[in-house]
């Protein structure tokens, strides 16, 4: 599969070739044309798995300061060719400069992405399965905190706002899970105590991996971030932009598993000192289940053809970037459907 978003080819085709012709970049597989974009149309090209690139395409674009990223098939950055004329180093000034005057700013947007996506989620378990006391404290928790937050002045501020919805959501999903096999009885990591918890733990690491190969593609550090708060080797950006897709894509996929019991308690092993983690068995479950749903397409509020969800890491990360340089006078969060 190939998409062309933001000025940027995605090359996702296994065995595709790129290669130059005078001034336009030819995708090819198997010797067929799958498509072909004026080079000068392209500010970049991401690159996933098997894929293979001329000499001589990799030299213009080094040449003319575009950028080429390799990203392994299941999404992870592997290196970034960018050549004498980069703006990454202005674009990490503008990161660091962003921490004192748009922090509390993109903090909003990040965690309003997180609160409309969860609310979601809460609404559409109430619809097919009726209305609770947990499911509607959440929702009105969800509900105040949307309206709060466009007048907090701090990121404490923030950061209280997105963890009393937070608590409130943790409280209600016990009330997502059917089946009876697994029981919810609120949020716990490092290590996780239950068979939910070691889930949920996997696939927010899965998401951040994803989140971290999508700044470091663009040229952002990963590690300043602003809503999280900043740690000696911790990905505090790579967090925020995981608070998109927390709900969206991490949540909905642990209930699926769980609620179609393609993951059972078999795929869980319990460890000394009381620590609950998946086996090899349930980590190949969880993955294989990801991967699938990185293939599946969705609309995307900023474009009209719909979007690989692996993609959709990538596409915040460049819009996050886009800001930054000050290209766009708005950060625009993911809020899915």
């Amino acid at each position: 599969m190939n998409t062309q978003l933001l000025n940027t080819l995605y090359v996702q085709a296994q065995g595709a070739y790129l290669r130059l012709q005078g001034d336009t970049v030819r995708v090819e597989v198997e010797g067929s044309l799958k498509c072909q974009i004026p080079l000068h149309h392209l500010d970049g090209l991401c690159l996933f798995g098997n894929v293979l690139v001329s000499p001589f395409l990799l030299h213009r674009c080094a040449q003319d300061g575009r950028e080429v990223a390799w990203y392994g098939e299941n999404g992870r950055f592997q290196g970034r060719l960018a050549g004498p004329v980069s703006g990454n180093v202005l674009l990490r000034r503008a990161q660091h400069q962003a921490l004192d005057a748009k922090a509390v700013y993109l903090a909003q947007r990040f965690v309003e992405s997180k609160l409309r996506n969860t609310r979601a989620l809460l609404q559409r378990a109430m619809r097919e399965r009726g209305e609770t006391e947990a499911f509607a404290s959440a929702l009105a928790e969800h509900e105040t905190s949307l309206r709060w937050l466009p007048y907090a002045q701090t990121l404490d501020e923030v950061r209280g706002l997105e963890g009393n919805a937070a608590s409130a959501y943790f409280a209600a999903f016990g009330e997502l899970l059917i089946g009876g096999e697994f029981s919810f009885n609120g949020r716990n990591k490092r290590p996780p105590r239950d068979p939910v918890n070691a889930l949920l733990g996997f696939v927010y690491a899965l998401l951040a991996t994803q989140c971290t190969a999508a700044l470091e593609g663009v040229g952002l550090d990963p590690q300043v971030g602003f809503l999280h708060a900043l740690r000696p080797g911790r990905n505090a950006l790579a967090l925020d932009l995981l608070e998109e897709f927390r709900a969206w894509w991490g949540d909905r996929l642990v209930l699926a598993l769980l609620n179609r019991k393609q993951l059972t308690s078999r795929h869980f092993e319990e460890r000394p000192g009381g620590a609950v983690l998946l086996s090899e068995d349930g980590r190949k479950e969880v993955i294989v289940a990801f991967q699938k749903r990185r293939q599946e397409t969705v609309q995307h509020p900023l474009f009209k053809e719909p979007v690989p969800i692996g993609l959709l890491p990538h596409i915040q990360a460049r819009l996050l970037a886009r800001y930054l340089r000050g290209d766009l006078p708005e950060y625009v969060p993911f809020v899915g459907k």
